[in-house]
């Protein structure tokens, strides 16, 4: 039996080098956007879902950083993480430490509320 030899088909000339594509900088900077601002909402809000989805999205834009967000972003990526679970705290705290009894609940920007007779 003869072997055969396959014929290279392959030409130098037609070869692309390949050059690795512009980074969007807009979806990153969307993602730092959310994962500091909800924390902050779910602290003012004591809104535990908001809590939980901040620390989804801190979690995702801490482990999607590049070098380049590292360099352009002012505070890190598990700073971000923090905030989330110290907003997570704040909205499960009255379950481990109720508020007490005699103490106003809401704003105090309200009209006084009557006296009990």
């Amino acid at each position: 039996m003869e072997s055969k030899k396959e014929k290279d088909m392959r030409q130098p000339d037609l070869i692309i080098p390949y050059q690795e594509p512009a980074a969007k900088g807009d979806s990153v900077e969307f993602q730092s956007t959310l994962s500091s601002t909800l924390p902050m909402a779910a602290i003012f809000m004591r809104n535990r879902y908001i809590g939980w989805a901040a620390v989804v999205f801190s979690i995702q834009s801490w482990l999607g950083e590049s070098e380049e967000t590292k360099k352009s972003t002012s505070t890190p990526g598990y700073f971000s993480v923090g905030m989330s679970l110290m907003s997570l705290v704040v909205t499960y705290l009255p379950i481990f430490l109720p508020p007490q009894p005699g103490m106003q609940q809401g704003s105090a920007t309200g009209a006084p509320a009557p006296a009990a007779a």
